[in-house]
């Protein structure tokens, strides 16, 4: 698949760091360092615009190694990005650490994964069929 991308102010092209990464990397498209103090957010511009073809959304993760190492991470994960929407990729991230992070300019600040999805319809009904679950949130268990 093919995704037709516009670069502005900048804008670097996503990458893929190995044959087999499932996401690309996007990088923060910033002229000057932003400092996240502990449980800040901000919206980071990444200067990418796409064209997505109707089925397809682009996910948008956290980076592992920076929500691992350093309590950085994309607040609505995952985020998505509609076939429909043709205004420039942000990312919102959030600190989550009890120290400063410093996101410089053009730094990878997350990836995104392009999926499939089936749309589906509704059925309105007075009861649905019973299973062996009855509870949710913990229901199953740890091990």
């Amino acid at each position: 698949m093919k995704i037709r991308i516009k670069l502005e102010n900048g804008g670097k092209l996503p990458v893929y760091k190995t044959n087999n990464s499932a996401g690309c990397d996007l990088h923060a498209n910033i002229e000057k360092s932003i400092t996240l103090m502990p449980l800040e957010r901000v919206l980071v511009p990444t200067g990418l615009y796409l064209e997505i073809p109707q089925g397809y959304e682009a996910v948008v993760r956290p980076r592992s190694g920076r929500a691992l190492k350093e309590g950085l991470t994309v607040l609505n994960t995952p985020g998505t990005i509609d076939s429909d929407y043709r205004g420039e990729v942000g990312v919102i991230l959030i600190n989550l650490s009890k120290e400063d992070i410093t996101i410089a300019p053009n730094s990878r600040i997350a990836q995104m994964v392009f999926a499939k999805y089936e749309k589906v319809g509704f059925i309105l009904s007075d009861h649905l069929n019973d299973t062996e679950r009855t509870g949710g949130f913990g229901s199953t268990g740890l091990n």
